[in-house]
């Protein structure tokens, strides 16, 4: 029957319709209505260029079809005329030898206002979460067969088994302790045989690891956590891809990578793109070389990565509606992609929000990203923040000192007075420790006076304070870094588990304490215009003492740190100008109301937090 038909179809000059070839195409959707009304679908197929492409639509038009050295890919051109309302597409695709098939394409409808999503912000509190540590809620996707990874909770390094069903049962424990954004360690399939818990090494831009839960759950975790006052912010990674990514089977370009033919390591030389004297070399190392042998560079030059990386991050923020992005390894990119990148997503959505890992102590190297620096050799910049790696060293280094000339607190007030080398200080994200460090609890000896010090500078210092999953029920690990043990399981997190940090059984007074101390510390902040938006003017350390306020023209919180062992005394005289004339202020955590008539008396490694009025 088929050569019968096959033959009347030779015979009457009817083209051969065919089985769709084609087994991807990415993004696998788009939407109507974008600023930009320009989309590049990467299809892979295969010998699909040996195909022309064509639309008869009114509203959506092929405008240019890209052959590269692989056959096995197309990359079309789009163009969709702002007055298109959405819906299915149907792509041609025909054969010199007479063959053709279809191809439909779907064009979704934004959500109203999708456009003007605001990003995360200063009046936010972000909770770093490792997701496969945090809890477990869907044990039957521990371990997949077709994935090659399975779960070994035994293992430090290996997949535990934590999960979205798992953050998302536990979105009302976020909520409750003030946290009003998360951000996951990446979520996107990473099908390595090992070390795949950790996320970073991407095999699928367009899936979610089915060990952690498909697409909608992460969807769900996103608008279930909006509808509680939590939103989500993406981890995403430009710069590398896992050596089991699917391309790796078959790379569209000879240039695909970076060293596409050998493997060359970066040399981790980040002041080198800043550099005004730097050679040729030191720059390519950096920029071109991989982390290592499982994660190949990706080279953002070639304008199909470029465009492929802007199109996968501006879809998962209208899929999974987005409340920001943080960036791994920010300068590890292209620069010229990166300013490409963030400009797009801004035009985009401009008042969305990006933040850039640049870890480097040096202000100077990081400020050179973020939006706004007027950079001597002209580079610009669209990243609206980035992470304030220089006082994050400065506040671990400060609490594990005692207070003396040159050491203590002098290092935050030092940090500080650098932040004329940003274009927006307060737009920094802030934090004492994430999942790339060891434990602050373990840094500085299990104190936990000097561990509530750190939550309160975080709180009420400027920028957005950032704090790592297990830090509010004091999780240790070595001084030295091991990343398994920093990433430790959330206690609860697990049936079976003898301590529970989301209901407080098992924990020690002292860890139940640290945490009511946090959580009432955040859920203060929430409501704090001054901490949010105002001004800060801060005093030298005195005696073991630092003082600083936050005002603003209606609101005025002074904060003073006594980092002694020591009573000590805060001189009304001395601090006049942070004082401000206001005869009183209200302890911000145990509601005592202070009389501003004599000097207040700070306990022994204490802060506290005033309302002057």
């Amino acid at each position: 029957m088929i050569r019968l038909t096959l033959f009347l179809t030779l015979l009457l000059g009817i083209p051969a319709a065919l089985a769709d070839p084609i087994d991807r195409v990415e993004p696998p959707f788009w939407w109507a209505g974008m600023h930009n009304p320009h989309v590049q679908l990467m299809i892979h197929g295969d010998r699909i260029a040996q195909w022309s492409v064509s639309l008869e639509h009114p509203q959506v038009a092929v405008t240019d079809v890209h052959r590269v050295e692989s056959e096995n890919y197309l990359f079309v051109d789009l163009d969709v005329r702002s007055t298109f309302q959405g819906g299915t597409v149907t792509l041609q695709f025909a054969h010199e030898n007479g063959e053709n098939f279809q191809h439909d394409y779907a064009f979704h409808t934004r959500r109203k206002d999708s456009a003007d999503r605001n990003g995360f912000n200063t009046t936010d509190a972000i909770y770093l979460i490792t997701p496969d540590r945090f809890a477990n809620g869907d044990s039957s996707n521990d371990t997949l067969p077709e994935l090659k990874e399975a779960a070994n909770r035994d293992s430090s390094v290996g997949r535990h088994g934590g999960d979205l069903a798992g953050m998302i049962q536990h979105l009302d424990y976020i909520a409750d302790m003030g946290f009003t954004a998360i951000w996951p360690t990446p979520m996107l399939e990473n099908d390595q045989p090992e070390y795949s818990y950790h996320g970073y090494s991407i095999t699928d831009f367009y899936r979610v690891d089915p060990r952690f839960g498909d697409n909608e759950d992460y969807r769900q975790l996103s608008l279930q956590g909006k509808a509680k006052g939590v939103g989500l912010i993406q981890d995403m990674i430009l710069n590398h891809i896992g050596s089991g990514h699917w391309w790796m089977d078959d790379l569209p370009t000879d240039d695909w990578l970076n060293f596409q033919d050998e493997f060359v390591p970066t040399t981790h030389y980040r002041t080198s793109v800043q550099d005004p004297y730097a050679a040729d070399i030191d720059k390519q190392e950096f920029a071109n070389g991989w982390f290592v042998k499982s994660m190949p560079d990706l080279n953002q030059r070639n304008p199909l990565v470029a465009n492929y990386l802007i199109q996968n991050s501006l879809w998962w923020i209208e899929y999974a509606d987005l409340y920001g992005i943080r960036t791994d390894t920010y300068s590890y990119s292209d620069k010229d992609f990166l300013t490409e990148w963030t400009r797009r997503i801004m035009a985009e959505y401009p008042t969305f929000n990006i933040v850039g890992e640049e870890w480097s102590t040096n202000p100077n190297v990081v400020s050179y990203w973020q939006r706004g620096k007027d950079n001597k050799d002209g580079y610009v910049s669209y990243l609206p923040s980035v992470m304030d790696f220089p006082m994050y060293d400065a506040l671990r280094t400060a609490l594990t000192e005692d207070e003396a000339w040159n050491q203590g607190l002098i290092r935050v007030y030092e940090t500080l007075a650098d932040d004329n080398l940003y274009a927006d200080p307060m737009s920094l994200v802030i934090f004492a420790e994430n999942h790339d460090t060891s434990r602050l609890y373990s840094l500085i000896d299990e104190d936990v006076e000097r561990f509530n010090i750190a939550m309160t500078l975080l709180a009420t210092m400027r920028g957005t304070p950032q704090f790592f999953y297990g830090s509010e029920v004091l999780a240790t690990s070595p001084k030295t870094r091991d990343d398994g043990a920093v990433r430790s399981d959330f206690p609860g997190g697990w049936a079976g588990d003898t301590r529970n940090g989301f209901t407080g059984e098992g924990l020690t007074d002292t860890q139940r304490s640290a945490q009511e101390y946090l959580r009432q510390l955040l859920n203060w902040r929430q409501e704090q215009e001054a901490i949010h938006h105002g001004d800060l003017l801060h005093y030298a350390p005195h005696d073991g003492v630092y003082v600083f306020v936050r005002y603003t023209e209606e609101q005025r919180i002074l904060v003073a740190i006594n980092h002694t062992g020591e009573t000590r005394q805060l001189s009304n005289e001395r601090y006049a100008q942070a004082i401000n004339g206001h005869l009183s202020g209200t302890d911000a955590l145990s509601g005592e109301t202070l009389s501003l008539d004599n000097d207040l008396t700070l306990e022994p490694m204490s802060a506290l937090i005033l309302e002057l009025h």
